[in-house]
């Protein structure tokens, strides 16, 4: 079985996004690239990193109304990324269009609540202050729309899993013990968040940041 470990490459720099993707390869189970490293270097840059040899998570967060972000869909397909996002919040139709037209074989999940954010955060933009049932309420309405899983930080993957027993759940927001916890609000370690239910962790910072990535992903690696 490939490691759960999906390393963010959140770098818009190609040329150290494959360095690091190189040295780390062995050690993790596939790359994710997101919006900084997209919008530097396109689906050129994207092809490059699938040479390496991972699958590919093409983080875009999709979130508009439902021909747009089946359009945007559409025109990854020649890419054939392992994974795509698209915002839980951007509502059934929504999903059901981006699950539509993505290619055979690309699981699209549902991002639930940004790891960015906690129960202040989702009072501010009117919403229930309670993260479990945010998260488990858009984990219902991803699961009924048909889509592959969703996107969840490790405090409600449990939940998630609760109610949706065969979902594909992706963890980001992912730190060793003793790692620093940067601009995430909701955190766990790696194998707690396998405990709880994740398919897939996201781990950037702890590995892309280290002295030496590939020990690092090791590091990472040994405690799950």
């Amino acid at each position: 079985m490939s490691s759960p470990i999906y390393v963010a490459l959140d770098t818009p720099d190609l040329d150290r996004a494959r360095a690091i993707a190189q040295r780390v390869h062995n050690h993790v189970g596939g790359i994710k690239l997101g919006l900084e490293f997209f919008m530097a270097n396109g689906r050129h840059g994207v092809r490059e990193m699938a040479e390496i040899g991972l699958p590919i998570f093409l983080d875009l967060k999709f979130h508009d109304i439902p021909n747009t972000v089946a359009k945007a869909i559409q025109a990854l397909r020649p890419l054939e990324p392992s994974i795509l996002t698209v915002h839980a919040a951007g509502g059934r139709a929504m999903l059901e269009d981006a699950k539509a037209a993505a290619p055979t074989g690309t699981k699209v999940v549902a991002v639930t609540m940004l790891t960015s954010l906690d129960a202040s955060d989702l009072t501010s933009i009117g919403l229930s202050p309670d993260p479990h049932e945010q998260v488990v309420r858009l984990a219902e309405l991803a699961k009924s729309a048909g889509v592959d899983g969703i996107v969840c930080s490790g405090a409600e993957v449990a939940a998630a899993k609760a109610a949706w027993h065969d979902g594909f759940f992706v963890v980001p927001g992912v730190r060793p013990a003793n790692g620093t916890t940067g601009d995430q609000k909701r955190v766990v370690t790696p194998r707690a968040a396998l405990d709880a239910g994740a398919s897939i962790l996201v781990i950037g910072r702890p590995i892309t940041q280290a002295t030496d990535p590939d020990q690092a992903a090791r590091e990472i690696e040994a405690t799950i």
